[in-house]
C-alpha cells in the first residue's frame, strides 16, 4: 500500500562539461558530471485532494506536481513542503532536483513505478542535459551520451564509476549574478556557434582515456588535468555568450586561486556562478575550503566534502 507521507532529499549537481555542441554524429550535448557534497534540496510529501506547496520554490514545486499529474493521469494531488533548497540559478541544477524530488515523492505516494529518465520526461527536465538526472538516480561520476533531434527521451547514461571515498571536492557559490536559465539559456544555445570538431575529439578522449581510466585507478592527478582542460575547452565554446570562460564576477578568480592552492582539478558548474575544486583527502579539503571562505569574505557559500556516493534518497512515512 502507498504511504501517506514521503521525504525526498536529493544531492545538487555539478556539471563538469559537455562533450559535443556540433552534433554531426546524430546526437548533441553529452555531458559529465557528478553529485555535489553538502548541498541538497529536500521535501516532504503527502497525499491531499488539490497541489499545494510552502517554503524555497513553492510555485516551482506546484508546476511539477501539476505536470506529474497531468502525465500520469493521477485523480488526486499533494501537499509540498519544501524544508530546504538548492541555490537557485547557481550552475547546481537546482531546478531539476526540485522537479525530480518533486515527481519522485508523488510517484510513491501513488504507487507509480517509475524511473529516473521517466520522472524527467513527465516533469520537461532533461532537454539538453541529463547529468542532472542521472546525478538523481545515483552517486558517482556520471557519463551521458547526449540527445538526438527531435526525440523527448533524457540522454542515456553510458558509464557510472564510484569516486575514491577520500577524494574531496570544495564547491563554492559566489554572490553574483545569477545564471542563465529558462528561456534565456535556450536562446543562448541557439546563439553559440559550432565548436571546431577538434576540440570536440579532444574533449571525448579526453573523458574516455584519461578522466574514466584515472577514476578507475584513483589517479587523481590524471583526472584532475584532464577534468581542468575539458573545462577549458568548454569555457572557449560558451565565452562568446558568457562574457568570458568562465561566469562574470569572481568565478573565474576563484577557479584559478584553487589551482593555485593545490586543487589537482578545477572548473565552473554548468552556468555558474558555482566553481569546483577536487582535491586528494579531507586534509587537503579542508584546508582548501577554509583558503576559499577567506577569498570570498562571507560573501557566498561554500561546501565541502567526499562526492556523494548515492542519489536521491527516500523515506516513507506512515
Amino acid at each position: 500500500m502507498p504511504p501517506d507521507t514521503v521525504i525526498v532529499e536529493a544531492p545538487a549537481r555539478l556539471h563538469f562539461g559537455l562533450l559535443d555542441l556540433r552534433g554531426a554524429l546524430g546526437r548533441r550535448f553529452g555531458g559529465v558530471g557528478a553529485a555535489a557534497p553538502g548541498v541538497s534540496v529536500r521535501l516532504t510529501a503527502s497525499r491531499a485532494g488539490t497541489v499545494h506547496a510552502e517554503g524555497d520554490d513553492a510555485g516551482r514545486a506546484v508546476e511539477s506536481a501539476r505536470r506529474f499529474i497531468a502525465s500520469y493521469g493521477i485523480p488526486g494531488g499533494a501537499r509540498l513542503r519544501v524544508e530546504r533548497g538548492i541555490p537557485a540559478h547557481a550552475g547546481l541544477g537546482s531546478g531539476t532536483q526540485l522537479a525530480l524530488s518533486v515527481a519522485r515523492a508523488l510517484a510513491e505516494l501513488y504507487g507509480i513505478p517509475v524511473g529516473a529518465g521517466d520522472l524527467a520526461r513527465a516533469v520537461g527536465r532533461a532537454r539538453r542535459s541529463a547529468v542532472g538526472t542521472w546525478t538523481f538516480a545515483g552517486g558517482g561520476f556520471v557519463l551521458e551520451g547526449g540527445r538526438r533531434p527531435d526525440d523527448d527521451n533524457p540522454a542515456p547514461l553510458l558509464a557510472r564509476l564510484p569516486f575514491p571515498p577520500a577524494w574531496r571536492c570544495v564547491v563554492a557559490v559566489p554572490d553574483a549574478r545569477p545564471s542563465v536559465s529558462g528561456d534565456a539559456e535556450a536562446a543562448a544555445f541557439a546563439a553559440l556557434p559550432a565548436p571546431p570538431e577538434r576540440e570536440v575529439e579532444r574533449v571525448a578522449h579526453l573523458v574516455l582515456m584519461a578522466m574514466l581510466p584515472a577514476l578507475a585507478d584513483g589517479d587523481l592527478p590524471t583526472f584532475g588535468r584532464a577534468l581542468t582542460e575539458v573545462q577549458e575547452i568548454n569555457g572557449r565554446w560558451f565565452s562568446q555568450v558568457q562574457g568570458g570562460t568562465f561566469a562574470p564576477g569572481p568565478s573565474g578568480d576563484l577557479v584559478r586561486r584553487m589551482h593555485g592552492w593545490g586543487a589537482a582539478g578545477v572548473g565552473q558548474s554548468s552556468w555558474g556562478p558555482a566553481v569546483y575544486g577536487v582535491v586528494e583527502d579531507e586534509a587537503e579539503g579542508s584546508w582548501l575550503a577554509e583558503r576559499v571562505r577567506d577569498a570570498l569574505g562571507g560573501i557566498g557559500r561554500v561546501y565541502e566534502g567526499a562526492f556523494p556516493p548515492e542519489g536521491a534518497r527516500v523515506w516513507r512515512g506512515a
